[in-house]
């Protein structure tokens, strides 16, 4: 039996549309992903910083300061803020990232850091 010629090619227009389909599903997922992985590091970067000035908070806040805005440096991030309450550091860091072309976000997480208490 001879196909008519209105059906050619129907499978090929099928296969395209189900592959569009997946490959913008996947897309998506990845730029999920790397919002999750962005916020990971920016939570590193948050702990490590607030860590690091409290380490330092004995040098004054602006030696405590500093060296949490180093640390989250070295982890990828960048120090949003910074404040010392006696012996605590509160720090926030943000990592910005860009998860597809054209959309950039950055992400921020906040850590505090300081002697444990009873």
């Amino acid at each position: 039996m001879k196909n008519a010629p209105e059906d050619r090619g129907g499978a090929t227009v099928c296969v395209f549309a189900a592959g569009l389909v997946l490959l913008t599903f996947a897309t998506f997922a990845a730029a999920v992903a790397a919002a999750g992985v962005a916020r990971q590091r920016a939570g590193v970067a948050a702990d490590f910083a607030a860590l690091a000035g409290a380490g330092a908070v004995a040098q004054g806040d602006e030696a405590a300061c500093r060296s949490a805005a180093t640390l989250a440096e070295a982890n990828g991030g960048r120090l949003t803020g910074c404040r010392v309450d006696g012996l605590d550091v509160q720090v926030t860091a943000a990592v910005t990232v860009t998860a597809l072309p054209g959309l950039t976000r950055t992400v921020t997480a906040t850590a505090r850091a300081g002697p444990v208490r009873a």
